[in-house]
């Protein structure tokens, strides 16, 4: 045993047989054999080798003995086998393993020794590890509808060994284990058989091995919805309790809500039906039935039926008894059923006529007194040209006077030079209220009133008087009606149509502002803007609208004469002038822009607003409510304008209806004056007309002819849809300077004289004298206020001097000849940063950039199926914009909403781009 392994000892690494004499034993049995192994960057690795019996272990490493210098080894006993176990460990390093240049790996194995003979292990090979950047594929982004089907690709960077590859979404780990939904490929793809909108997300392929984990481009996902409309809800009840209404039915693009860029629903999100609510029939008494015969008990009865009509739809029920008991005898039946003359003495009988005749000659003699009284009172009355009966409705404010009416002559002739006579004749005291603007407009030109057709007037709320050549005037007054707008008519005053718009309107035979305002300007494919100056009205013709090659000469007109769009017979109001533009034969690519200036204060809660167009046969449709979603046109209401995107040329007006007393129409009021044809007499004419630039345009047109003065900035008043007038008084007026003529100290509207006004200026005269020619300063007030409503003071300080006075601007526009612009310089946005805000988001975007988001940031947020239909989304919202904010002159909305959305996509680590390349784009 010592002699061999002296003789081992000295055997060299390269001259070790394969095997050695056998000697009485058994062969080595390898207890651990080397295994393969990989080398990590520069760190040497270890390959063991254990065997029992073994009197010596050697490494072989690629067909070569291991030198014995470089084995580690160990020798100890077996306690349970009683063997002796021997353990050599070499260390392979990088360097061994790359200078090797063979047609295979790197390998080493263990040879092992015994009494019978050798024993070789399996070889191991040794690998340097290593795992490239580069993923061979990447996964790519997609959008995919719900329950579509998901499929990423992932092809991991080369590695020794392989690279496991994993799935992340938002940076947690995906697992198919857990969700049958998901399954993760050998061929290392992630599939989503149905797409969930909870699968939306970043999703990263993770590759990892021994050396290193490598992580792919993230791809994100975008599982969009595209919208359903929600069933059709049941029809709202009528709006209106009795008579001609609207119903109404909506319904909601959410089943499902289009998310994250789904399409938008087609069609419209509400519906309308006009209906008509049975009115409710007061019930009424039937005549009474004939009475029955004379019963036991000395009654009769007799009956009545509700049946004429009977009450329906909720009416009341008759008042009264419907049966009716009286005694027949004449109250001589006694208890015992026994005739009174039966019991008692004669003498009665004739007492009892004597009273009766006496009370019979009593009332004859009353009646014939009370007469007399009256025809005399009558007679005594007739000699007075008016009658004013006092009412303490009025408040405060209006300033009170005292008259005598002449008695000689014309009984409305009063002459303005002499002071009236308060010694003869009855004197009355009293504020007066008119509602004839008629006698207004004479007073203030005349002292002389020319006789008026007998009329009655209403005067809600107030005094009432009425004017005319008959001996003494009617009156009438009834309650404060409760009802809503659209139950008020024409006719439910005593004023007839044609005698309210002669008495209460301003004398329309001066045909100033009639004439049809009208701009035209010839535009071609560059586009340009059309702007009616001083009337909040214009149109933008985008660029590319016209073909090229191509132009046209485009028009606008304003309707000055009364509206059609407003009748009668329905509830609608006008709230913006008449508009039309043409010619009809345009040809356009895109839709134009429209602002129409209106005077309505807007509310969905209580207002009804639609937009409607003039057929080829002069009759109004309906071709939008504001609130309704479409894809035939939009609309866009501001505060006093609403701003079209129309493709038809047309007229086209705005028409409002009520639907509560809260809905409230503005109106804009101005004082002008001016000496009449007596130098010691002065004019107060106040306005009350539609708040929008036309009208009070017509105004200014009036008041140049007469050579009025504006003597007040113009006010704003709002007025209710509470069915209540307007009045209009003069207070503060210096008594000991100035005279006020009789009559117009305070003058009053009815409410359908200005709720319906149709556009036209609706004014009333206060006629003032000074008492000497040395008063050159009126001061005073006009108050106008509807009752229950609102109140607006003008404060008046002129001059009356004769002298020529400057004349006060009524507009301040600086650009007021400028009617027509063509080209870029119609537009605020220059056109090339247009175009590239349009190729970035008219593009569909997995980052949700697109046009929606503009649309958002620019807040415009309904009715988006409407860009959606066009062919750049884009380029019409920007159109919008520009007829949105055409007056204040810059850019800085728009910047800032590109800014923002600038910032929002620079935070997504997917965009790859910074924040300084997103904004410069727009820059």
């Amino acid at each position: 045993m010592t002699g061999f392994a002296f003789v081992f000892a000295g055997i060299t690494g390269n001259a070790l047989p394969d095997s050695l004499p056998s000697v009485p034993g058994t062969l080595p049995h390898f207890l651990q054999e080397p295994e393969d192994a990989y080398i990590i960057k520069s760190n040497p690795i270890k390959l063991h080798c254990r065997a029992a019996p073994a009197l010596q272990i050697f490494f072989k490493c690629n067909g070569e003995w291991v030198h014995q210098n470089q084995h580690m080894s160990q020798e100890y006993l077996d306690e349970t086998t009683g063997l002796k176990v021997r353990e050599v460990m070499i260390n392979v390093s990088r360097q061994q393993v790359e200078d090797f240049h063979g047609p295979e790996d790197y390998w080493c194995l263990c040879v092992a020794w015994s009494h019978l003979g050798t024993s070789k292990s399996r070889k191991a090979t040794v690998r340097i590890a290593y795992l490239r950047k580069n993923f061979e594929q990447d996964p790519q982004g997609k959008e995919v509808p719900i329950k579509g089907m998901i499929v990423l690709h992932c092809r991991p960077p080369e590695g020794v060994p392989a690279a496991e590859v994993e799935w992340l979404k938002n940076e947690e780990l995906v697992s198919s284990l857990n969700d049958d939904n998901i399954d993760t490929r050998a061929d290392h793809n992630l599939i989503i058989n149905e797409a969930r909108l909870s699968d939306s997300g970043n999703y990263t392929c993770l590759a990892t091995n021994i050396v290193a984990k490598r992580r792919s481009t993230t791809a994100t996902v975008v599982v969009f919805v595209n919208g359903g409309w929600s069933l059709w809800t049941e029809w709202s009840p009528c709006n209106v309790p009795c008579g001609r209404g609207v119903q109404k039915r909506s319904r909601t693009c959410t089943n499902p809500a289009p998310l994250n860029g789904g399409t938008f629903c087609e069609g419209m999100s509400m519906q309308k039906i006009t209906c008509n609510a049975l009115c409710p029939v007061d019930g009424g008494w039937e005549e009474w039935s004939e009475w029955t015969m004379c019963g036991s008990e000395c009654e009769r009865q007799r009956r009545r039926e509700c049946n004429a009509p009977a009450p329906k739809h909720g009416g009341k029920v008759c008042e009264g008894a419907p049966q009716d008991t009286e005694n027949c005898t004449g109250e001589l039946c006694t208890q015992n059923r026994k005739l009174l003359h039966d019991v008692k003495p004669q003498s009665m009988e004739g007492t009892n006529d004597v009273a009766l005749y006496s009370g019979l000659a009593a009332g004859v003699i009353t009646v014939a007194l009370l007469i007399v009284a009256i025809t005399l009172y009558r007679k005594n009355q007739s000699e007075y040209g008016v009658d004013v009966i006092d009412s303490s409705t009025l408040t405060g404010g209006f300033q009170s006077f005292n008259f005598k009416a002449a008695r000689q002559g014309n009984p409305l002739l009063i002459n303005s030079s002499m002071p009236p006579d308060l010694t003869v004749g009855r004197t009355y005291s009293s504020p007066i209220c008119f509602q004839d603007s008629m006698d207004k407009e004479l007073m203030s030109e005349s002292s002389l009133f020319d006789p008026l057709p007998d009329i009655k007037v209403k005067v809600q709320s107030s005094f009432m008087v009425s004017l005319g050549v008959a001996d003494r005037a009617e009156y009438r007054s009834t309650s404060q009606p409760e009802a809503l707008p659209r139950g008020l008519r024409h006719g439910d005053y005593s004023i007839t149509e044609s005698q309210e718009k002669s008495l209460l309107m301003p004398n329309l035979s001066d045909k100033n502002y009639s004439p049809p305002l009208k701009t035209f300007g010839i535009f071609g494919h560059a586009g340009g803007r059309l702007v009616v100056p001083n009337t909040g009205v214009s149109l933008l013709v985008p660029h590319g609208a016209i073909n090229e090659d191509t132009t046209w000469e485009i028009y606008m007109i304003i309707n000055q004469e009364d509206s059609s769009a407003q009748t009668d017979e329905s509830c609608e109001i006008l709230l913006s002038p008449e508009v039309t533009y043409g010619p009809p034969g345009l040809d356009l690519s895109c839709p134009v822009a429209m602002t129409i200036a209106h005077c309505a204060e807007v509310s969905t809660e209580n207002w009804s607003i639609r937009l409607k167009r003039l057929t080829q046969e002069k009759k109004w449709e309906e071709v939008m409510s504001v609130e309704d979603e479409t894809t035939s046109c939009y609309c866009l209401m501001d505060s006093h304008s609403c701003h079209l995107l129309l493709d038809r040329p047309g007229c086209y007006a705005l028409v409002g209806e009520p639907f509560t007393e809260m809905a409230v129409k503005r109106l804009k009021l101005a004082v002008f004056g001016s000496i009449g044809v007596n130098p010691m007499d002065y004019s107060l004419r106040v306005y009350c007309v539609d708040d929008t630039p036309n009208a009070f345009q017509g105004v200014v047109a009036m008041e140049k002819g007469k050579g009025g003065q504006l003597l007040e900035e113009q006010k704003t008043l709002l007025f209710k849809a509470n069915t209540f007038s307007l009045q209009v008084s003069i207070q503060d007026v210096p008594h000991f300077l100035w005279n006020i003529k009789p009559f117009t100290t305070c003058q009053e509207f009815s409410f359908s004289q200005v709720w319906c006004s149709n556009q036209q200026p609706l004014h009333c005269a206060f006629s003032l004298e000074r008492y000497s020619p040395s008063t050159t300063q009126l001061s005073c007030k006009i108050s106008v206020r509807q009752v229950k409503g609102h109140e607006q003071i003008l404060q008046v300080y002129t001059s009356v001097m004769e002298r020529e006075k400057e004349p006060v601007p009524y507009f301040m526009q600086t650009d007021c000849t400028v009617t027509s612009l063509s080209g870029p310089k119609a537009f605020k946005i220059p056109l090339s940063i247009r175009q590239r805000i349009c190729a970035t988001f008219d593009t569909a975007n997995a980052k949700g950039k697109d046009w929606q988001l503009l649309a958002q940031k620019l807040h415009i947020e309904r009715n988006l199926s409407y860009f959606a239909k066009q062919q750049s989304p884009s380029a019409v919202i920007l159109n919008l914009w520009e007829a949105r904010h055409q007056d204040n002159g810059d850019l800085d909305s728009l910047a800032s909403a590109l800014e923002e959305i600038g910032k929002v996509h620079s935070k997504n680590p997917a965009s790859g781009r910074s924040k300084d390349e997103t904004s410069s784009d727009f820059t």
